[in-house]
């Protein structure tokens, strides 16, 4: 049964790579994995993995051949997080035709929330994004989101730009 529940979603943007305020994890054992034939069973694995427990599910919705045809985009670039070689988080980055990259999809799975790799994983994804030679570097939450989101997206250095209230059915 869903029900209806208001939502803030928040606009956030870098305008230039040296707002970026970086932070790092000491562990060998993280690495970020770009994933330029990911399937999509694997996205939606990565997906369902952060996604659930924050409502996430548009993607959900996407027939197989819909998915496959948007993760094959030039424009669309999915990094993996791995922890000892454990599936930890995922970024999706999206170059749009105004020139700028967007953050598209961000998060860590549940085990691996507060152990300071968001953090991480937020500045390598900006540091990828940048790679792209955007004019901007920008992304949203929402307050369905972690309670940690927004303030790692702001501690990094990303400014609010907007805000908009949304009325949202979640399940």
């Amino acid at each position: 049964m869903s029900r209806v529940v208001d939502v803030v979603r928040t606009y956030l943007e870098l305008r230039s790579p040296s707002q970026l305020r970086a932070s790092t994890v000491d562990d060998p054992s993280v690495q970020y994995v770009w994933r330029g034939d990911i399937s999509t069973e694997h996205y939606r694995r990565l997906y369902k993995s952060v996604g659930d427990k924050w409502y996430w599910h548009d993607r959900n919705a996407w027939s197989e051949d819909r998915l496959a045809s948007y993760l094959a985009s030039p424009n669309i670039t999915v990094w993996e997080l791995l922890a000892a070689n454990e599936s930890a988080g995922f970024f999706e980055l999206a170059k749009h035709d105004d020139g700028s990259v967007e953050i598209a999809y961000f998060g860590l799975a549940g085990p691996f929330i507060g152990r300071g790799l968001g953090k991480a994983m937020l500045t390598r994804a900006a540091q990828e994004a940048w790679s792209l030679a955007p004019a901007r570097v920008w992304l949203h939450t929402c307050t369905l989101d972690s309670p940690h989101a927004l303030p790692n997206y702001l501690a990094r250095g990303f400014e609010k730009t907007r805000t908009e209230n949304l009325r949202v059915a979640i399940e």
